[in-house]
Order: C-alpha cells, then sequence, then structure tokens
C-alpha cells in the first residue's frame, strides 16, 4: 500500500470522527505483556489453556477499521525510516518489517534481521529462513500462509542479541502486528525471541514443549532454524513442536 493510498485512509477515518495514531512512545508501550502462565502439553491429549488476554488498548480505533493489510501498512508508515534507537546508526541498510499473509491463523517471531534480511528487507531469507520454509511446508503450509516477523526491525551490528533498549523501542511495533493479525498461534523461534515474548530467562529447553496464552493466541517456543543449522539432532524436537502447532491450528478453541 502506497503513502497516498495510507492518506486516502486517515482521510477517510477523519471524516468519519475516528482518532488518530499518537507517535508518543508512551502511548504504544506496553506494561504487562498479557501471557498467561505455561501449560505442559500431553503427550496426545488436549493441551488446555486459560482465558484469553485482553487487546491492545494501544492500537488505534482508526487501524483496526481498517483491513489487516491496510492496517499494517499504516504501522509501516508509522515505523518510517526509524531513528528511535541506536540501530539505526550501527549500519543498518534499511527495515525489516515483516511479510506474508496479514489474515494468518499461524504467526512466527524471530530475533532480528541478519546480514540477508538486512540486504532484502524480508525476514527469515538466509539458510535459516530457507529452513524455516521447509518446517512451514513440513505442516502442510506455504510460507505465504503464514506472517513471518522479529522482535527488532533493524539488524544489530555483528548480529549480536538486541539490547533491552533497543527491544523497548521496537516491540511495541510486533505487539501492534500480533494484535492485528489475529493469529490462532504464535510460534516463538529461539532462545531470544521466547525469552522475549514471555519476560523469562528460562532456556528455550525448558520454554519448548509448552503452550502459552499470550495476546489472545497461543505461543509455543521451539529452537531456531539457524540453531538446527548447527545442531540438525534437534530437528526431532522441533518436528514434535510443530504437530502441535499443526493440531492447535485444527483446535476451535
Amino acid at each position: 500500500m502506497d503513502p497516498d493510498q495510507i492518506k486516502e485512509h486517515l482521510k477517510f477515518a477523519a471524516e468519519l470522527g475516528v482518532a488518530g495514531v499518537s507517535r508518543d512512545a508512551e502511548w504504544r508501550r506496553r506494561t504487562n505483556p498479557g501471557v498467561a502462565p505455561a501449560l505442559a502439553a500431553p503427550s496426545g491429549g488436549d493441551v488446555a489453556g486459560a482465558s484469553s488476554v485482553a487487546s491492545d488498548p494501544g492500537v488505534s480505533p482508526m487501524i483496526l477499521s481498517l483491513t489487516p493489510a491496510d492496517a499494517l501498512a499504516a504501522v509501516r508508515a508509522d515505523i518510517g525510516d526509524c531513528t528511535r534507537c541506536k540501530l539505526h546508526a550501527q549500519g543498518r541498510t534499511q527495515i525489516v518489517f515483516g511479510v506474508g499473509n496479514p489474515n494468518a491463523d499461524l504467526m512466527f517471531v524471530g530475533e532480528a534481521p541478519g546480514a540477508d534480511e538486512d540486504v532484502q528487507g524480508i525476514p527469515f531469507v538466509g539458510r535459516a529462513g530457507q529452513l524455516l520454509t521447509k518446517i512451514i511446508e513440513a505442516i502442510d503450509l506455504k510460507r505465504d500462509d503464514v506472517y513471518i516477523a522479529n522482535v527488532i526491525k533493524c539488524r544489530p551490528p555483528g548480529n549480536r542479541n538486541p539490547e533491552p533498549d533497543e527491544v523497548e523501542q521496537c516491540e511495541p511495533f510486533l505487539f501492534r502486528q500480533i494484535d492485528l493479525i489475529k493469529p490462532k498461534v504464535i510460534v516463538a523461534l529461539g532462545k531470544f525471541g521466547a525469552q522475549t515474548l514471555l519476560r523469562t530467562l528460562d532456556p528455550i529447553s525448558r520454554l519448548r514443549g509448552r503452550v502459552y496464552d499470550y495476546r489472545g493466541a497461543k505461543l509455543i517456543p521451539t529452537f531456531h532454524p539457524a540453531y538446527l543449522l548447527r545442531n540438525p539432532a534437534s530437528k526431532r524436537e522441533v518436528w514434535e513442536d510443530m504437530k502441535l502447532v499443526k493440531k492447535l491450528l485444527k483446535s476451535e478453541v
């Protein structure tokens, strides 16, 4: 969606008396990420869950009045050529917003863009991304059927882990993506993605194999595809996680 179309949508919303979108960081910030306690997934049994979390009060009514695709485009426009954290001055080429089906039932959330993603502006396009595509296809979906994003939108120098101030500035945009797409299932890829979303320091080996209620979706942590490239023996555990994902996608609960 180009800027002129976004402008027309905003103008139309204003004519309806709908409030606009604030750029103030406090307006976007979440004090409670809406995580319910984890519940173990019994082998061969149903996955229990707590009540759904409330929708994000930081999402503008104007945004919610648009189609998911147009609303996501408006969020991307709000990010702009971002200078909110120091990463804009540390060698990033471009913002890597997210890609996929805006009406997806399944969403993948990784850590941060790598070198290939920074060049192409698309998440998970390198070797790890190719493996992620195979994982998606293994549960009878195509990459275009899902939505893929990262906790932060810019590549950290040297592919280091994102720092707290960078996450603080960027994760509200991820929250808005989740709340607009409204996936049934979110797969948190890797230690950093899972720990950030769940506000925990528990290792990924302890987090995976469990289901969490998160912003109206079921969240399943699993190993990052890059980890699988180094540790192929863990593919079996990821396959178990993805079988659970497939089961939850078919569930009406």
